[in-house]
């Protein structure tokens, strides 16, 4: 039984090593995108201004997706970091995609409007979901 558990326990290293990457990489990539934003997500939120939420709910679930992939995918550490930061990007530039289609959408999300945030988490997923699955190295 002493031999199970440690070869159960042989990979917790590598766990340990690329969830704090991805934690971190997390951290970073809300840290940029509310910067991005014309809006302050967090504020909102606080003011419960439930489209804030869901637009950046789905914008970070747009970024978990390639991130998991990256991690699945990495043969290394810098693998991992390499297409997080990849990952980060692409929302990154799906957000001022939308932008350019509704440029009034940071005003349109403040004020509580569903539709807008829905449309920018939707455009997040499908950004992400596409990343992911293109993450074929």
């Amino acid at each position: 039984m002493g031999a199970t558990v440690t070869a159960s326990l042989s990979g917790l290293a590598d766990f340990l090593i690329f969830f704090v990457l991805a934690v971190a990489l997390v951290a970073l990539y809300l840290a940029i995108y509310t910067l991005a934003t014309a809006h302050n997500e967090f504020t909102l939120i606080r003011q419960n201004v439930i489209s804030a939420a869901v637009a950046l709910g789905f914008s970070l679930i747009g970024f978990a997706l390639p991130l998991a992939s990256a991690i699945v995918h990495a043969q290394n550490v810098l693998d991992c970091l390499t297409w997080g930061l990849v990952a980060l990007a692409v929302q990154i530039v799906a957000y001022w995609l939308v932008r350019v289609l509704m440029p009034n959408l940071s005003a349109r999300i403040a004020s509580g409007e569903m539709a807008a945030a829905l449309f920018l988490g939707a455009a997040s997923l499908a950004a992400g979901i596409i990343n992911a699955a293109a993450m074929t190295y």
